[in-house]
């Protein structure tokens, strides 16, 4: 029988929803309305005024095709190297035993919770002596770098809940470790798969402070950093801003819409182990 939902419950949910979606709705609408409007004072939202001439104009204004191709090459790039290292990772510590694997465990979520604009400066410096500055390639070493840490805990239910005894079936069956892990372990862990590639993608997506300090050519910037000249130090095109905001939001809904259950359903397992 399916239980009934408290009035409290239920109002807390909704407040929830109306807290979370409230900035979307304003920026989808801000993004429909002239920015001669949204700097009015006292002005909300104009029905007599909605137009799509922010999305018309944002490919030239931005160079938003540009932008938006760079980040998705580098999400793309990041995510194809952190799924087999988290994968490889999480098979490790969580269904192999040998010494020491409790503390390469812990040491994974350590990297995880350090915090990023602490290595700034030092990479940045490693990164100019080695050539990798001002190119994609310091992007996804830094994406792949803290994704695959959380990664790899957030498989940790769907690892724990493999009886034993399927990897035991499949070795007296004369199965080596990597057949075991590609014929047994990946089709089982599917869903946590999905959930690796889906935060690693939107990570990259999304990704700002190592992207605005690491790269210097604007053909190469991703889309985070080339919207922030959408922000000038006199004036700001609130209506451009916004349509660029909900473009560049487009991809990661995509993404959810598909993949959602599956990223609950990690948190979920990860968590309750």
């Amino acid at each position: 029988m399916r239980r009934s939902v408290s009035p409290l419950r239920a109002a807390l949910i909704v407040l929830l929803l109306l807290v979370i979606g409230a900035p979307f709705v304003w920026m989808l609408l801000s993004s429909l309305q002239p920015n001669a409007a949204l700097v009015r004072p006292g002005n909300v939202f104009s029905p007599g005024l909605v137009t799509l001439d922010n999305y018309i104009r944002l490919p030239s204004a931005t160079n938003y095709l540009l932008l938006a191709r760079n980040s998705l090459l580098v999400a793309l790039i990041s995510t194809a190297i952190a799924i087999p290292l988290a994968l490889l990772a999480a098979y490790s510590v969580f269904r192999t035993r040998y010494r020491g694997r409790a503390f390469i465990y812990n040491l994974l979520l350590v990297v995880y919770i350090f915090p990023g604009v602490l290595l700034l400066a030092p990479l940045f410096g490693l990164f100019a002596v080695t050539g990798l500055l001002n190119s994609w390639a310091s992007l996804v070493i830094m994406n792949v770098t803290f994704a695959v840490p959380f990664s790899v805990w957030l498989m940790r239910g769907f690892f724990t809940s493999i009886p034993n005894g399927i990897e035991e079936a499949a070795a007296i069956d004369g199965a080596t470790d990597m057949q075991i892990l590609r014929k047994v372990i990946v089709p089982l862990t599917a869903p946590g798969i999905v959930v690796t590639a889906t935060y690693t993608f939107v990570l990259s997506w999304t990704e700002f402070m190592f992207a605005s300090v690491f790269i210097i050519d604007d053909r190469l910037k991703t889309l985070p950093v080339g919207l922030e000249a959408l922000v000038s130090q006199y004036s700001i095109d609130w209506g451009l801003l916004s349509a660029a905001a909900i473009m560049a939001a487009l991809p990661v809904i995509a993404i959810f819409a598909f993949a959602g259950r599956y990223f609950v359903e990690g948190i979920t397992s990860g968590a309750g182990k």
